[in-house]
């Protein structure tokens, strides 16, 4: 969910959850920090997420998910489609070759 931002800032949301709103560039990005605890499912542990988080990162039960860890913090994201990672691949490659001058300028 995009929208502008002055600052970052945050504040209760969603049934008391705090929700951050985190600057990027010129908009900001609604970022929604929820605590939760994981809950045993058999010799295994669960985590549960609240429908309108699963919503706002369009997530359902059908939806594939790719989790990943540095060790410390674990992202999961919806796993994207080969076709929709080539069509920005070659987007980024079209702006690349577009802009070299100006990315290798603002590089130094």
């Amino acid at each position: 969910m995009r929208f502008s931002a002055g600052t970052a800032t945050s504040f209760c949301g969603l049934r008391g959850q705090r929700v951050a709103i985190a600057r990027s560039g010129r908009e900001g990005y609604l970022v929604r920090t929820v605590e939760k605890t994981l809950t045993r499912t058999g010799n295994s542990l669960a985590l549960v997420l609240d429908k309108p988080l699963l919503e706002a990162a369009g997530i359902d039960a059908d939806t594939k998910l790719e989790i990943s860890t540095d060790g410390d913090v674990i992202v999961i994201s919806p796993v994207r489609s080969p076709k929709r990672t080539a069509r920005l691949r070659r987007i980024l490659d079209d702006l690349d070759r577009e802009h070299a001058g100006a990315f290798a300028r603002l590089a130094k």
